[in-house]
């Protein structure tokens, strides 16, 4: 069992698991048929199961703050949708993405209406007991999360050959505004949205906030290494994805800083297959060390994430936010 596997056994995902099986098991439209088949594989459940815990370490309850749980796995899924249109994937979580079974047309818009879906979810802490200022600043936390995942979307489709002549710390640089914003988003969200609805004090939700934004850096960029040290019937994901897309993910920007860009150019100018550009790619980031020095950013982001922690009382859900943190960059999917 890998250390994220270990974090997501909580009790809490398991709530979370439960509720969404009660909502999404029995569809009654083609809509909730196609959102049930996204929402109920095989995930993590990693940014509810945040979400809840940044409202427990604030002194929340769960079943309070349960449906905004939803809400937020209800974006992410929705984000993966029409990732997967985007890049050409046809395999998510093991088994054929949502527009592979059920049609490019019909996948748009259901991630279109789990988008929507999820504001009804967070109102739905109001009836819980909630206060309805805490509701409404969930809303806009979990809002702006959803934008900046858009921006960063845009934006990561400037990561390629013609940055590169603007030098390789530039492209790092856009590289975390990228991650920031694309995978940061959700990580900030979600934690900001449980810290409010539970009720935490203006210190409390910048202190989680914070532990959020490192805690999301640090999880995109052990996920860039995956392609080259994970086994694609384990991640549930091509490894080929990003070489087929010609994605400059963190390894090789860093390849491309040790080496030069020029490397890099025949690989991506050499009109290989996905399969060859990968393993050149491999080559590449391992000959220079870029592997090395990307795992160890990606520990520098997780020891500043727990160090944001150490204004929150220490608490258990306080050290299962550390330990999620610590599992984002021991993880094999």
């Amino acid at each position: 069992m890998t250390a994220i596997h270990e974090v997501t056994s909580s009790p809490a995902v398991e709530d979370v698991r439960r509720a969404l099986t009660e909502r999404w098991s029995g569809a009654g439209h083609r809509v909730a048929e196609i959102s049930g088949y996204a929402l109920l594989a095989p995930g993590k459940l990693l940014r509810p199961l945040l979400l809840v815990t940044a409202a427990e370490a604030v002194g929340g309850s769960r079943e309070q703050v349960l449906p905004a749980a939803l809400a937020v796995e209800y974006l992410h899924v929705a984000s993966l949708i029409h990732d997967d249109i985007i890049d050409g994937d046809d395999l998510r979580r093991g088994r054929p993405a949502v527009h592979a079974r059920f049609g490019t047309p019909d996948a748009i818009v259901t991630g279109d209406a789990l988008i929507l879906g999820l504001f009804s979810a967070v109102a739905e802490c109001a009836s819980l007991g909630v206060p309805e200022p805490a509701v409404l600043a969930a809303v806009r936390a979990l809002s702006e999360a959803g934008e900046d995942l858009c921006r960063g979307q845009v934006q990561e489709a400037l990561l390629d050959t013609e940055v590169l002549a603007a030098g390789a710390d530039h492209c790092l640089t856009a590289y975390l505004e990228v991650a920031s914003l694309k995978t940061g988003a959700l990580f900030r969200g979600a934690c900001r949205a449980g810290a409010l609805l539970g009720g935490g004090s203006p210190a409390e939700v910048a202190a989680i906030t914070g532990f959020a934004e490192h805690a999301g850096l640090a999880f995109q960029m052990h996920d860039d290494l995956l392609p080259f040290l994970g086994d694609p019937s384990v991640t549930g994901k091509p490894g080929t994805s990003d070489a087929a897309n010609l994605r400059l993910t963190f390894p090789v920007l860093l390849a491309v800083r040790e080496a030069g860009s020029r490397s890099l150019e025949r690989i991506l100018g050499g009109g290989f297959t996905p399969e060859r550009t990968l393993a050149e790619l491999r080559e590449l980031v391992t000959t220079t060390g870029a592997l090395d020095l990307a795992r160890a950013r990606a520990e520098e982001e997780v020891a500043l994430a727990r160090a944001e922690l150490g204004t929150l009382p220490s608490t258990e859900a306080t050290g299962l936010l550390g330990a999620i943190a610590e599992a984002a960059v021991r993880r094999d999917r």
